[in-house]
């Protein structure tokens, strides 16, 4: 009878994972003939406008409109159906791929974000319209000022 796996096996899994949906980000952006950064932690970004005044920070209130879509272009969420989007940065429940992202936008910026399952939903998706290990493309436009 098979036992559990162990630290090494869930490790090398683990990194099996992250490998496939680093090739699968890299066919989307090469298909799409984008220009993208990877950050530190695995989030793929591209800051289209700029935007003015400061980064965004811990306890800022961050305003923007949004597009969510899977990598073979599936909506999954956008601001034109449920309204821009609120949430006070680094208290509001979001993905951590988004939360690292606005982090990096000022008032007015434009961005798109590539966030890799492990910095989205992960295993489980969000139970709705996000399945299991979704590679997630954010389209946001900040709006207003913080």
């Amino acid at each position: 009878m098979p036992g559990k796996p162990g630290k090494s096996e869930m490790a090398d899994l683990n990194k099996y994972l992250v490998r496939k949906d680093r090739e699968r980000i890299e066919n989307y952006i090469e298909r799409k003939n984008l220009i993208m950064k990877e950050s530190s932690s695995g989030l793929w970004y591209f800051i289209n406008q700029e935007g003015s005044g400061d980064l965004f920070t811990d306890n800022d209130k961050v305003v923007f409109e949004y597009e969510c879509s899977l990598l073979d272009g599936t909506q999954c969420y956008s601001s034109e159906e449920l309204g821009p989007k609120e949430i006070i940065l680094g208290k509001s429940e979001v993905e951590a791929g988004l939360n690292e992202g606005l982090r990096m936008l000022k008032p007015g910026a434009e961005a798109i974000f590539i966030l890799p399952s492990f910095l989205a939903y992960g295993l489980l998706g969000d139970g709705k319209k996000i399945p299991s290990r979704a590679v997630i493309v954010y389209n946001i436009t900040i709006l207003g000022d913080k």
